[in-house]
């Protein structure tokens, strides 16, 4: 006969056993995983590394700006709470305190500081982020001011892309130094990160897969939801969709065009389109003596501008627009986008004439035309080789014969940028980090210095005229809107007299979206990943 004590014990046993097996049957609340993909990948961390919209606003997860931008591309604050200008050279920064990097340590003013000498260091990619000419002074540990020589409308224009890094963190990894996209070994920030954003990255194999987890210890409130974000490079156009079709992935960028039906049908995802600040164009070396990868020797076809000219009349962009394109791109008189220069409808784009162009080499000496290279990236921009390879196809009729060199865009920017430079004709997408002409009258129209103001630094070509750069400066400090307006006008009508580039035109975005995802899609085409949030 069982005592009383002796089934105690089982009772407690077999409650036991019964609060573990419901506890069991309960699933734990799996974390909340965006998975995209994207058809170029994260080739490095430093948020000093490459200009480029996608890298950009993956650095824009874990590492902030002083003046960031909202969903309207308006300015809003973020590291400083608040900024002001008590004189017309004189900008004034309060930051927030109370902010920590993501290994612990404190924000302060010394961060700014360190950051925005770091920026314009040799190496780095974004050195007209900040004003050459400004020298930043610390008032206390989290005051900031900004000294220019000179008035500047348009200082903080592109900050809301220069990101803030710890100068502790820094020093201590021998991460002083920024880490340029060509370096060919990279340096510890390139494989690691200490900002101050809401996520961190947990993992970085660059070319393959780079995981994001929430920060706990960020100082704002986050609309999105995720614990995490894994990104994977998936390059081929095919496998990209289907990703997204099957669910694997919840965002890819791009869609390309003959499949945005099928996704928009699917049911499970849809394509979000929209129009892109980019404008994608062709430029050409007109800096060297004797043109690269050339049959032509001793000297450079280019620094004719009957040559020029014979290359922009031969290209046939409506054609491009309508058929590489499917008429999801507007053909563009200018290097900006419409809706970026009020007076952007006063150019009007030449119309394409073979004719006209093949008479123009002949004049220029080159009656059976000649062979050069052309780079291209076949992974960054929509359609990007197929584009190139249709400027191959309308050259050929005007005797020109080129070789196309299309590659992913770790190996295409790493060609094609500082300190090489090495490309003869090429295909470049760009959003003035900006929004305003100056950007382009000065870094991509500007005569190539190699100095630290940047100017011209991303102009591969090396198209230079005195004149653009005179325009450049007084656009800078210009502060009557009519008068700056004017002076725009006059550079782009040099450009476009110099035949100076080949503006193709403005794509449309296209990202493909699981229907369980909620995001914001901004016409200068960064995926931020704080403003994504996924249904469980």
């Amino acid at each position: 006969m069982e005592s009383r004590l002796s089934r105690r014990p089982l009772k407690a046993l077999a409650l036991g056993l019964l609060l573990g097996l419901s506890a069991a049957a309960v699933p734990v609340q799996a974390a909340n995983v965006f998975r995209f993909a994207f058809q170029g990948d994260i080739k490095s961390l430093d948020p000093y590394s490459l200009k480029e919209s996608f890298t950009i606003g993956m650095h824009g997860a874990v590492y902030e700006s002083l003046v960031t931008r909202d969903k309207n591309l308006k300015f809003a604050p973020q590291l400083a709470e608040s900024w002001e200008t008590p004189e017309p050279t004189r900008w004034r920064f309060h930051l927030r305190k109370d902010v920590t990097f993501h290994d612990g340590s404190p924000f302060t003013a010394d961060d700014v500081i360190f950051s925005a000498a770091r920026v314009r260091a040799p190496g780095s990619n974004f050195q007209t982020n900040v004003p050459g000419d400004a020298e930043f002074v610390k008032v206390d540990d989290h005051t900031v001011d900004m000294l220019l020589k000179k008035p500047n409308p348009i200082a903080i224009y592109q900050f809301s892309t220069w990101y803030i890094m710890s100068k502790a963190w820094a020093e201590k990894n021998g991460a002083v130094a920024p880490s340029p996209a060509s370096a060919t070994s990279p340096s510890y920030a390139a494989l690691h990160e200490n900002g101050t954003g809401p996520f961190v990255v947990t993992e970085h194999q660059p070319g393959v897969k780079t995981v994001f987890k929430k920060f706990s210890g960020y100082w704002g409130k986050v609309e999105s939801n995720l614990d995490e974000a894994v990104f994977t490079t998936i390059g081929n156009d095919a496998t990209r969709v289907a990703a997204l079709l099957s669910g694997e992935v919840d965002w890819v960028d791009p869609v390309p065009l003959q499949d945005q039906q099928r996704v928009n049908a699917s049911g499970t995802a849809t394509v979000m389109a929209g129009p892109e600040l980019r404008t994608i164009f062709l430029g050409m070396d007109q800096g060297r003596d004797e043109l690269k990868d050339s049959t032509v020797k001793g000297k450079n076809p280019f620094k004719d501008a009957r040559v020029r000219e014979a290359f922009y009349l031969a290209i046939d962009e409506d054609t491009i627009a309508k058929r590489v394109m499917r008429g999801q791109a507007t053909p563009s008189a200018l290097l900006i986008a419409p809706t970026l220069y009020d007076r952007s409808g006063e150019f009007k784009r030449p119309a394409s004439d073979a004719k006209r162009a093949k008479q123009l080499l002949t004049e220029a000496g080159y009656p059976d035309g000649f062979g050069l290279t052309m780079d291209c990236p076949n992974d960054r921009y929509v359609n990007d080789e197929p584009i190139c390879q249709a400027v191959v196809s309308m050259l050929a009729r005007i005797g020109v014969k080129v070789n196309l060199a299309a590659q992913p865009k770790a190996k295409y920017f790493a060609k094609v940028l500082a300190p090489s430079y090495d490309t003869s004709f090429y295909l470049v997408g760009w959003t003035p980090s900006s929004q305003d002409s100056h950007n382009i009258l000065f870094e991509i129209a500007g005569c190539r210095k190699g100095d630290k103001s940047g100017r011209g630094g991303w102009n591969l070509g090396n198209y230079c005229n005195p004149k653009i750069d005179e325009i450049a400066d007084r656009v800078e400090s210009e502060t009557d809107p009519k008068k700056r307006d004017a002076e725009i006008k006059e550079g782009f009508d040099t450009i476009q007299a110099d035949w100076g580039y080949i503006p193709l035109h403005q794509q449309a975005l296209a990202w493909g979206v699981s229907k369980k995802v909620t995001l914001v899609q901004r016409p200068d085409n960064m995926l931020m990943l704080y403003w994504v949030s996924k249904e469980p």
